[in-house]
């Protein structure tokens, strides 16, 4: 049972949680929990004055942090005052720890990625802490175990690679030992540790991932995501009016989702289940009694059109050269320059002599660039935004091509990229009309035929 940030973000949504996990205790639920709502972008920003050398600004955000937890678990912890003296002193301990480190950092200002990883962690620690001794307190025996003792991971710090193998290897046994006696075990989602013991993390939203992993070692038997939607639905809410509620998807529907811009679920979450086979539940926590969204395998999932998928903020980067026609190895090297740089490409789109690809516009593409101009002609097209319609084997579908383009007729299209998997059609539109076109096409796939049938 994994808990993100606006689940855990206040008194309510805590004593909300913890009343979900008593429904699971014949479970044995392990609970994951992230940081409490808008805590990791606090500690972000207290990295980043401390790198400044902003003492003053440090001293301010590093005191909201501390009497934000501080004052949480007194409120929690008001009926139990000996759990509630025990739970401000560890919280008080963790902050002061936190404190010494980003006093440190602010006396030499220089940062670290090392020690970037351990200050944004700080949050899933304080929140887990508080969580733990709250559900004791509300007589559901739990004990605490620390992720980044199980949880091994490459040696990049800030956006580390799971070792699947050491994890599955330590999960178990960890778990079982942490359940004797106990009713449920509460860890942290998001914080790691490599090979040599340095605190690492997996990449902000990374608490879904944690989980799945989690869930795949100890071979759960389901993996619950509660959030604060009633699971996955057709488009954003927030852009789209008449979203329609999905009540279940496949994995690989899922995995696209996430991978071309659905908020619901980190884009990394399903590998780790379906390894195992594990089904995946998206439940709101604000409405425990809801359906969600379940996760299956694909033959339990119909044909069709499942959502239509954004990323409003792309680059295009057109590579063209005359060298490509009858040259074998100009693909892999273009490639590989991409990921000599860490740079992560989404859609691909080639002809004779022209390579086409879409980076998200937060990607640091001067070097990439650099190095691709020195056999190539190099274009890149900003303000762009790429859309996406997934669905299982939409592409067989008689119709669909028709249907996904009707309403693009007066939108510029500048790339488009079938998925092999005949799951997604994706393409590169203006980044002005994103929301107008994602509107139109939701409508045209979504909403007419409904309309006709109530007709």
């Amino acid at each position: 049972m994994k808990f993100g940030g606006t689940s855990v973000a206040n008194f309510e949504a805590i004593t909300r949680a913890i009343f979900i996990v008593g429904g699971r205790l014949d479970k044995k639920p392990v609970v994951v929990v992230s940081a409490l709502s808008k805590v990791t972008d606090l500690l972000y920003r207290i990295s980043d004055a401390a790198a400044s050398r902003n003492v003053a600004e440090t001293k301010q955000l590093l005191s909201e942090l501390r009497l934000r937890h501080v004052n949480l678990a007194s409120d929690l912890l008001a009926q139990s005052p000996a759990l509630r003296e025990n739970a401000v002193a560890r919280v008080t301990s963790i902050c002061d720890k936190l404190e010494e480190l980003v006093n440190a950092i602010c006396a030499v200002g220089e940062l670290s990625d090392r020690n970037k990883a351990i200050i944004i962690s700080n949050g899933e620690l304080l929140s887990s802490t508080i969580i733990c001794f709250v559900m004791n307190a509300k007589g559901i025996r739990t004990n605490f175990i620390d992720a980044r003792k199980m949880m091994i991971t490459s040696d990049e710090y800030l956006k580390a690679e799971p070792d699947l193998n050491e994890i599955v290897s330590r999960v178990p046994a960890m778990v079982e030992e942490a359940f004797s006696g106990m009713d449920a075990v509460i860890t942290q989602g998001f914080i790691c540790s490599n090979h040599k013991g340095e605190q690492t993390v997996l990449g902000r939203g990374g608490s879904d991932y944690s989980a799945s992993l989690i869930g795949m070692a100890i071979d759960a038997e389901r993996i619950e995501i509660w959030t604060d939607v009633d699971g996955v639905r057709s488009a954003d809410p927030r852009t789209v009016e008449n979203t329609k509620y999905l009540e279940k998807i496949s994995f690989e529907e899922a995995a696209e989702m996430a991978h071309f811009g659905a908020k619901v679920l980190h884009p990394l979450t399903i590998e780790p289940a379906v390894k195992k086979n594990i089904p995946i539940y998206v439940l709101n926590s604000m409405n425990p009694s809801g359906k969600g969204t379940a996760i299956l395998r694909n033959e339990l999932i119909e044909d069709g059109v499942k959502s239509v998928s954004f990323k409003e903020n792309i680059r295009v980067i057109n590579i063209f050269s005359m060298k490509m026609i009858n040259t074998s190895g100009f693909l892999r090297r273009v490639f590989e320059i991409f990921s000599e740089s860490k740079v992560s490409v989404d859609l691909i789109s080639t002809s004779e002599a022209n390579i086409s690809v879409t980076v998200d516009a937060a990607e640091k593409i001067d070097k990439v660039v650099e190095q691709l101009s020195e056999f190539a002609d190099v274009i890149v097209d900003d303000d762009k935004s790429q859309v996406s319609v997934i669905g299982k084997n939409i592409v067989r579908l008689n119709g669909m091509l028709k249907k996904t383009f009707a309403p693009l007729k007066r939108t510029n299209v500048y790339m488009i990229s079938q998925g092999a998997s005949f799951v997604n059609i994706s393409f590169v539109v203006d980044r002005e009309e994103l929301v107008e076109v994602v509107k139109d096409l939701h409508y045209h796939l979504f909403e007419v035929e409904e309309e006709i049938e109530q007709f």
